[in-house]
């Protein structure tokens, strides 16, 4: 461990839209906030290549140009923007101890988590490789789905966000092909129903994905698996969308912070404040709802205000 610990107003965890809003706010509040950015400096949307729903960007944006633009934002009003990701915290008493790189011992007044959550998928190459490109592959049909419009995609997933997904891009596409891996659906039946009765998506149970096709930039098919007949075929679409579900990035908190049953961190309802006190959280790392780069930012400067309201009522 390091012989040297530094002491932290204001200790923000992660990057993304929530983390930089929040460094805005705290920093624009004379809190001088420390923000280290993590494994994945940006978060999430910088393997976006086109962001057209944030506001104030009438044209669009591409992913790594708007996390760009708000780190420069927090810069400029003094945030503290350092690379490193947070391996360890001990929030047992009234300092707010984390440790960076699991060498670098910090001691905080105040913590902001903003760890976002990360997509499951399938892991097949072509479907990381065409995820990679940015050429038809996503876990986000509410950001993407405008791009595949009047188009055919495929989705896999068998639970509510799968249904809600499929039944989104259904609005939008000329057809949804939904493979369920199993042979029953994991979400409520009302969702399935929704699914079921909605004309342009066809269902097909207990199918695997086998690959995504492509012509090295952009996905023109899906091959898939018939698990009853063994038999594999080829499915046209542009888009391949994968509903699985998310993993909160919250594994070092669970032994202070209140997590619900699938690893999202519980909040005070209306509030950032965490069952510690003075440990606020923002963005998707408690938001299994929205998962949207507005409603993170949102938070972000929820956990700001309270983390100063905070700081005020000890002074």
């Amino acid at each position: 461990m390091s012989d040297t610990i530094e002491k932290i107003k204001c200790l923000i965890i992660g990057s993304g839209p929530a983390g930089y809003t929040a460094a805005i706010y705290a920093a624009r509040a004379n809190m001088n906030p420390v923000l280290y950015q993590g494994i994945q400096p940006g978060g999430q949307l910088t393997t976006t290549n086109e962001v057209e729903n944030w506001p104030g960007n009438p044209e669009g944006i591409t992913g790594p140009e708007m996390m760009v633009g708000l780190q420069a934002q927090a810069q400029r009003f003094g945030t503290d923007v350092r690379d490193g990701w947070a391996t360890k915290v001990d929030f047992s008493g009234d300092i707010h101890k984390v440790w960076i790189n699991g060498t670098k011992e910090l001691h905080c007044e105040t913590v902001i988590i903003s760890t976002g959550a990360s997509a499951k998928y399938l892991g097949i190459p072509s479907e990381q490789h065409y995820l990679k490109m940015g050429g038809g592959v996503s876990a986000c049909a509410v950001c993407d789905g405008f791009f595949y419009r009047n188009q055919e995609v495929v989705i896999v997933g068998a639970g509510d966000s799968a249904c809600e997904e499929a039944h989104y891009l259904s609005k939008l596409c000329k057809k949804v092909t939904m493979l369920v891996r199993s042979e029953k659906f994991r979400a409520s039946k009302i969702m399935e129903e929704r699914v079921r009765k909605t004309e342009n998506i066809t269902i097909l149970m207990n199918h695997d994905t086998v690959e995504v096709l492509g012509d090295e930039q952009v996905v023109t098919g899906v091959k898939a698996l018939n698990k009853t007949t063994g038999e594999t075929f080829d499915i046209e679409a542009t888009g391949f969308f994968v509903a699985i579900g998310h993993k909160p990035n919250t594994d070092i908190f669970n032994e202070f912070i209140t997590l619900d049953e699938t690893g999202y961190i519980v909040n005070t309802p209306g509030t950032s404040k965490t069952n510690v006190t003075g440990v606020f959280v923002a963005g998707d790392a408690a938001d299994h709802v929205y998962r949207q780069a507005i409603t993170a930012a949102g938070t972000g400067c929820m956990a700001a205000l309270d983390a100063e309201r905070y700081l005020a009522s000890k002074e």
